[in-house]
């Protein structure tokens, strides 16, 4: 493979130009928005925090972990200091009053074992009630006969142990309801934090925005190895040729059209745009794309006059009413100096948002600060009304993920000879995560460079 078109600049996208470059071929980038990082990046803008000076925000919070093997490599040789960009911390699921999940350093069976024995404000019911079915779910190698709702996965569990840590980390790792998420993807997940080696159910925390943990490092790389980065250029259609090669029709911010030739492709766009290019050469594949449903995710960011959590992260409790189920503190993960904005601001996170979007960003804001004011603990500070907090900014994505449903059929990474997809929406084991976008990337790459040079 001599010369490799990638279409999209997110986290799969820039995943598969460099492990196409580190395998000796060229690459050009073709991303239609006007910078790299997809649905995880940093906004274009700042905004002033409640301290002074200023904050580079991005379109959402997110978080990895220790897991997330294929990312931290990657970052790694981007050059990347992922100990300092990243806060690690052994996995810790804990609310405002600070009853919950806290696992020990080290992870693995034994972690969790002594972190669910230990395990704050739950009973002996709820502790036992989890270990039995995790023990189960391992005999089983977290494999199932057939795909159910975790709902139906967990119905045997009390409601507190459900409602007190399924329930966010289903909602945190598939950004689905329980009700209706798929219980083999949630396995999976649980499978590699849980069960992994050592350090995998960590926490990793984001201590800078997200354009300076990957888009950043991997676009200067690629333009160190003289490749090209192509912004603003929306591919119009691509044209298979009799030799093998492609041909790509790009439309530039002008409204100028050219065509770009290719050996290979890969289409690391989103679902709905990869399949209104691949409606005329594939119509079946382009139908399973298009066919994806979508769930959004809404982020308030709160100011307070440096208020502090009592930990960088803590659980939230949702309901009908009150619509976040995690709270960040930023002023305890940016550093002072170079962020100062970051100071006494909350992220809070707003996972399957679909119900919050019709009724306006500023009510799901101020149900937020309602049930932050409802939810205070020792971890929580109390609402105080001589320091009034509010809502600095709601950023909403509104197709953040696919919706991980039970019995999901997804689209498969090869398409054509020399034509491969990928993103976090391709078929494979993880949800819409940033791992699962960083893999497709280079399963991509991997299959074309198999296929082509068998």
């Amino acid at each position: 493979m001599r010369h490799l078109a990638v279409i999209g600049a997110g986290w799969a996208g820039l995943a598969a130009a460099v492990q196409a470059r580190q395998a000796g071929g060229s690459v050009q980038i073709f991303e239609m928005a006007g910078q790299a990082g997809g649905r995880a990046r940093r906004l274009p803008d700042t905004v002033a925090g409640a301290a002074p000076g200023r904050l580079a925000l991005d379109n959402g919070q997110h978080l990895l972990i220790g897991a997330y093997s294929e990312t931290l490599g990657l970052m790694a040789e981007l050059g990347v200091d992922v100990q300092r960009a990243l806060l690690r911390l052994p996995l810790r699921a804990l609310d405002p009053q600070g009853h919950g999940l806290a696992l020990p350093p080290g992870g693995g069976r034994l972690a969790l074992l002594r972190g669910v024995l230990g395990a704050r404000g739950w009973s002996w019911r709820d502790r036992l009630a989890l270990l039995r079915a995790s023990a189960g779910w391992a005999l089983r190698g977290f494999m199932l006969k057939r795909d159910c709702s975790v709902a139906e996965l967990v119905r045997g569990l009390p409601a507190s142990l459900r409602q007190g840590l399924i329930d966010p980390l289903c909602i945190a790792a598939l950004n689905t309801a329980p009700d209706e998420a798929s219980a083999q993807i949630f396995l999976r997940v649980l499978k590699d934090a849980l069960f992994g080696p050592a350090g995998s159910s960590d926490l990793l925390l984001p201590r800078e925005d997200l354009g300076a943990l990957l888009p950043d490092p991997a676009a200067a790389w690629l333009a160190a190895q003289a490749q090209t980065l192509s912004l603003g250029q929306r591919v119009q259609a691509l044209h298979p040729q009799p030799d093998g090669t492609w041909q790509l029709e790009v439309q530039g911010a002008q409204g100028l059209r050219q065509r770009h030739g290719a050996d290979a492709v890969v289409l690391a766009c989103p679902p709905g745009e990869a399949a209104r290019l691949i409606a005329p050469l594939r119509p079946d594949w382009a139908a399973q794309a298009a066919a994806l449903q979508h769930r959004a995710i809404v982020t308030v960011l709160v100011a307070t006059e440096g208020e502090r959590l009592g930990e960088p992260l803590l659980m939230l409790r949702d309901s009908p009413s009150q619509p976040g189920q995690w709270i960040f503190d930023l002023g305890r993960l940016r550093d002072p100096v170079q962020a100062p904005g970051a100071s006494g601001l909350w992220a809070v996170v707003v996972s399957a948002a679909e119900s919050w979007l019709p009724g306006g960003l500023p009510r799901c804001g101020q149900a937020v600060l309602d049930q932050l004011a409802a939810q205070a603990g020792p971890l929580l500070p109390p609402a105080d009304p001589a320091r009034p907090r509010r809502v600095l900014r709601v950023l909403a994505e509104k197709r953040a993920t696919f919706a991980a449903t039970a019995g999901l059929e997804r689209p498969g990474a090869r398409i054509l000879q020399g034509l491969w997809a990928a993103g976090d929406h391709v078929a494979g084991p993880y949800p819409a995560t940033l791992e699962a976008a960083v893999r497709s990337g280079r399963q991509a790459v991997e299959g074309l460079l198999a296929e082509l040079h068998p």
